[in-house]
């Protein structure tokens, strides 16, 4: 039962179709092959037993269901194609959507730990692998390996001891591609590395194309682009090799049956102990019965190759998502209680405590790498802290629904991701349900429906992916309105305003004033005089708050923050 979950994926149900119009397929198409023996029966009557005519009549109802039984497999093969496609896509489509509502609410932290060519390789690459699967290789597997069955049990009715030999090899065969699943499974595996790893390599090519051009890295001085593919194809020509003399092997071993019932056969009539109408009757059927066994079993080893790539999708659909499931508290006050974070074993935050009342406006400053942006991550449960907790009036984050938790949140980052949609579609994200006539007052209010107007669609303008036709300021002025437009009661600004230029500057810090207002606002600050009316200023360095207060009485204490503000200050002049 695991095989066939992680065959469809978890999602064993798709099959039951297909399987079904399958077997029903195969088994109509057992009646051409019964009719030919009854056909041979009289033609060869005649010749066995010379007082006996040829019976013309019954030879024509015969030919007559011969063709009634073309027509029958026709009618059959219809739901049998329909449902194997129809359903293996269905369950592909179903299973991706699936698994990308699963990644959704998984955290962070999970992903990060993956590399995202082996996410991308999973969702395209071995969905298409179990696409192949339902529609391809599992009914007809399945098929295949009850028409042995059921031909065994209608031959031996004709004669036990030619049905007996005519499929004595076939548990042999079995035993051999049961005997090396293991090699199959690690060659399997290693190619599966493969494909992942040049997956990663692909994409950073791609994402790094820039520097690559800059540095004239481009060609074969691109040496791990390269050896990835080059693996892949070792991997794949290996993969191939060995598996394919082991299916040779065992597709032999099915076929000798064929040889040892003409042995056997031969040898009962000289024996005068059969008859030649019945000896015809399992040379007409043996040269055609073992055809959907040899299909078996050469799409044995990509069966289960394609069992590895449901097994990881299975193996990332039971990752425990982010629990919860209490709605956040009315009150809007945030608070960390020695708090204890870090990534990957490198610890960032160290015992933080920070209270930032409800309509309150918090600034957090300090050196690059002190924690500053992981408090945000923490406050919209990106991450869940390793020691402590962080509280929203006064109640665990932990305990609430990571989706309620976020419809109270809004989030301007200073690398700003658009996805490939009209510019009403991204300001949109912020609210669904939203209203043309609400996204263009949000963008009047980030102060960016003056230049949207001025593009060849206006609010239909396509962006294109990451937002790559509009410049840093366009983008961040567009997260604002989406902000904005989401109406949240906690803002969370990350360096918002670090890397823009002055007239742009200008431009967001005008949206932003209208963003916060009377929210509760926590923002990441690089540039110390755009958050100096702060109600509170907290000062990190190496995960720690050294500093807390508001601007004046932090310059007082002649401390970090000081130090600070009077480097800034003196690079300004």
């Amino acid at each position: 039962m695991n095989m066939l979950r992680n065959i469809t994926a978890d999602n064993p149900h798709s099959l039951i179709k297909p399987v079904f119009y399958t077997i029903i397929s195969n088994l109509v198409g057992l009646i051409p092959f019964v009719l030919l023996v009854e056909a041979a029966k009289l033609i060869f009557n005649p010749f066995v037993h010379p007082d006996t005519p040829l019976d013309t009549a019954r030879l024509w109802w015969v030919c007559g269901g011969l063709a009634v039984s073309l027509v029958l497999l026709f009618v059959s093969e219809i739901p049998a194609y329909r449902s194997q496609y129809r359903d293996a896509y269905s369950a592909a489509a179903d299973g991706r959507s699936r698994l990308a509502e699963h990644l959704r609410k998984l955290s962070l932290g999970y992903l990060n730990k993956r590399d995202p060519g082996d996410l991308a390789n999973m969702m395209v690459g071995d969905f298409a692998v179990i696409e192949h699967s339902i529609s391809h290789l599992v009914p007809q597997m399945i098929g295949a390996a009850i028409m042995p069955v059921l031909a065994l049990i209608g031959l031996s009715f004709l004669d036990w001891r030619l049905a007996l030999s005519l499929f004595a090899a076939l548990p042999v065969a079995i035993l051999l591609v049961l005997l090396t699943s293991g090699i199959q499974r690690k060659l399997g595996s290693q190619h599966i590395r493969a494909k992942i790893d040049a997956s990663n390599r692909l994409q950073e090519y791609l994402n790094g194309i820039q520097v690559i051009k800059a540095y004239n890295l481009t060609g074969e001085r691109f040496v791990r682009l390269e050896q990835s593919f080059r693996e892949l194809m070792r991997q794949s020509i290996r993969f191939e090799g060995i598996l394919g003399p082991i299916v040779l092997s065992a597709i032999v071993c099915v076929r000798a049956g064929l040889t040892l019932m003409v042995m056997v056969g031969v040898h009962l009539l000289l024996d005068e102990s059969l008859d030649i109408i019945t000896f015809v009757a399992f040379l007409i059927i043996g040269t055609r019965i073992f055809d959907p066994l040899t299909t078996a079993l050469a799409g044995y080893a990509e069966f289960r190759y394609s069992e590895q790539a449901g097994e990881r999708i299975v193996q990332l659909l039971r990752e425990p998502v982010m629990q919860g499931e209490r709605h956040p508290p009315e009150g809007y006050d945030v608070e960390l209680k020695q708090v204890t974070f870090g990534y990957l074993d490198q610890p960032v935050l160290r015992d933080v405590n920070v209270s930032m009342p409800a309509g309150s406006f918090t600034a957090l400053v300090g050196p690059s790498g002190s924690g500053k942006s992981t408090i945000l991550r923490l406050i919209a449960r990106f991450y869940d802290p390793e020691k402590g907790m962080v509280t929203m009036s006064g109640e665990d984050i932990r305990a609430m629904n990571p989706e309620s938790l976020l419809q109270k949140v809004s989030m301007v980052f200073q690398d700003v991701y658009l996805i490939q949609d009209t510019i009403a579609g991204n300001i949109r994200f912020g609210r669904s349900d939203a209203t043309r006539e609400e996204i263009e007052e949000a963008a009047r209010l980030a102060c960016c429906h003056d230049f949207i107007m001025k593009l060849p669609n206006g609010f239909d303008t396509m962006v294109g992916e990451g937002g790559s036709t509009l410049s840093g300021g366009e983008k961040q002025r567009i997260s604002i309105a989406r902000a904005i437009l989401k109406n949240a009661p906690i803002i969370l600004l990350d360096e918002a305003t670090a890397s823009l230029d002055p007239e742009n500057e200008v431009e967001i810090q005008k949206a932003i004033d209208r963003l916060v207002r009377g929210r509760t606002v926590i923002v990441v600050a690089h540039r110390l005089k755009t958050v100096q009316h702060a109600d509170q200023i907290v000062v990190l360095d190496r995960g720690r708050v050294v500093e807390q207060g508001r601007h004046k009485e932090l310059l007082s204490l002649n401390g970090l923050y000081a130090l600070l503000w009077r480097r800034q200050h003196d690079e300004g002049k």
